[in-house]
C-alpha cells in the first residue's frame, strides 16, 4: 500500500508594519500565545509560525514582526518583498504613528508595485479610548481612500486580534486563488505578471 505524501499546509506570509511602540509585537504575541506583554523590548525583527484552521482548511501563518525603527530602507524593502499581506498598525493614541502609515503604504506599493496587495489598516490600543488622538472616522476615511479595510484592536483586551490576522489571510488566500486561475489559462495576464516582476527586480 503506497502511502500518500501528506500535503504541506499552505503558508500565508504576513508582515507587521508600523512605527515603533504602536503594539506590533503585542498584537503578534497575543495572537500567537494568548498573552499580553506590556513592556516588550524593541524588536529587531522576529518571525513566528503557527498552524491554524482557516475556514476549515489547515494553513500556516508566517508572521514577520518588523522593527518600527528600521534604519535601513534596503532591509525594509527585503521584508516587504517577501510578504504576501500586510497589517499596517498605528496607535489611536498617537497621531504621529497614524501619519506614518501613509509612508509605510507608499513604500509597500513601491516595492510590490501592486495596488491590490492584501492590506489592512489597524488602529491598535482601542482600550485607551480616553487618550484617543485619531478618530475612528479619520482612520476609516484613509482606509476608504486606499480601498482597504480598517479595524481597531486592543492587544491588551484581545479585541479583534484574531479578526485582523484571519481577515488578512482570507485576502491572501483569495489573491492566490485568483493568481492560480490566471496562470492556468490566459497567457495575456502572464505576460503582465512578468512585466511587473521585472520592474521589481
Amino acid at each position: 500500500m503506497s502511502k500518500k505524501p501528506t500535503a504541506q499546509p499552505v503558508i500565508h506570509k504576513v508582515i507587521m508594519v508600523g512605527s515603533g511602540g504602536v503594539g506590533k509585537s503585542a498584537l503578534t504575541l497575543q495572537f500567537m500565545y494568548d498573552e499580553f506583554v506590556e513592556d516588550y523590548e524593541p524588536t529587531k525583527a522576529d518571525s513566528y509560525r503557527k498552524k491554524i484552521l482557516l475556514d476549515g482548511e489547515d494553513v500556516q501563518i508566517d508572521i514577520l514582526d518588523t522593527a518600527g525603527q528600521e534604519d535601513y530602507a534596503a532591509i525594509r524593502d527585503n521584508y516587504f518583498r517577501s510578504g504576501e499581506g500586510f497589517l499596517c498598525i498605528f496607535s489611536i493614541t498617537e497621531d504621529e504613528s497614524f501619519q506614518a502609515t501613509q509612508e509605510f503604504r507608499e513604500q509597500i506599493l513601491r516595492v510590490k508595485n501592486d495596488e491590490n496587495i492584501p492590506f489592512l489598516l489597524v488602529g491598535n490600543k482601542c482600550d485607551l479610548e480616553d487618550k484617543r488622538k485619531v478618530t475612528f472616522q479619520e482612520a476609516s476615511d484613509r482606509a476608504k481612500q486606499w480601498g482597504v479595510p480598517y479595524v481597531e484592536t486592543s492587544a491588551k483586551t484581545r479585541e479583534h486580534v484574531d479578526k485582523v490576522f484571519y481577515d488578512l489571510m482570507r485576502e491572501i488566500r483569495a489573491r492566490k486563488m485568483d493568481e492560480n486561475k490566471t496562470s492556468n489559462g490566459r497567457g495575456k495576464d502572464k505576460s503582465k505578471k512578468k512585466k511587473r516582476l521585472c520592474k521589481i527586480l
